[in-house]
C-alpha cells in the first residue's frame, strides 16, 4: 500500500481505548494503520508519543497522523514541535474539516477526556475526508512554514 493511505496513531495512557477504536474504524475504511501505542495503562509521557507520530509524518512514512491524550492539547503541542507538522486539536467535525481545508493539517489531535467515541469517529471522518483547498490558504500555510526555517 502506498503511503497516501498510511496513517500513524499514538497516544498516552489516557487515550488507549479511544485510539484503538479509531484504529479499527479507519482500518475498516481501507487505511493502513501504524499504531505506535502504548498498549498498557501505566502512566506515560505524551510528548514522546506526539513526537514519534509526528516524525513518521514528517519523514513521509505516513501521509497523516492522529494523536490523543486526555485533552489533546499537550500531545498536539509536542507534535507541532516537529518541523513540517501542522497538527490541530479538534472537538467538533467542522474544525477538523477546516484544519485540512484551510491549514493543510497533516495531523489531528483529540482529547479522550473531552470527546466520546461516537463524536471522535465523526471528527476523524471529517478530517480524513477533507482536502486542502490551496489558493489564498496556500499563501498562509507557506507563511507558517517560513517560521520554521
Amino acid at each position: 500500500m502506498s503511503t497516501d493511505r498510511r496513517i500513524v496513531l499514538s497516544s498516552d495512557h489516557a487515550a488507549i481505548a479511544l485510539r484503538q477504536a479509531i484504529a479499527t474504524h479507519i482500518a475498516a475504511q481501507g487505511w493502513e494503520v501504524v499504531d505506535l501505542g502504548p498498549t498498557t495503562p501505566e502512566s506515560t509521557h505524551y510528548p514522546k508519543h506526539g513526537e514519534a507520530a509526528a516524525r513518521a509524518v514528517a519523514a513521509g512514512d505516513c501521509a497523516l497522523g492522529i494523536v490523543l491524550c486526555g485533552t489533546g492539547q499537550g500531545i498536539m503541542m509536542a507534535a507541532n514541535k516537529v518541523r513540517g507538522i501542522r497538527c490541530g486539536v479538534c472537538s467538533d467535525a467542522f474544525s477538523a474539516r477546516m484544519i485540512r481545508q484551510h491549514n493543510d493539517a497533516n495531523m489531528l489531535s483529540l482529547g479522550a477526556r473531552v470527546v466520546g467515541e461516537g463524536l471522535a469517529l465523526e471528527i476523524v471522518d471529517a478530517f480524513l475526508n477533507a482536502r486542502f483547498e490551496g489558493g489564498r490558504h496556500a499563501t498562509r500555510v507557506d507563511m507558517i512554514a517560513a517560521m520554521e526555517a
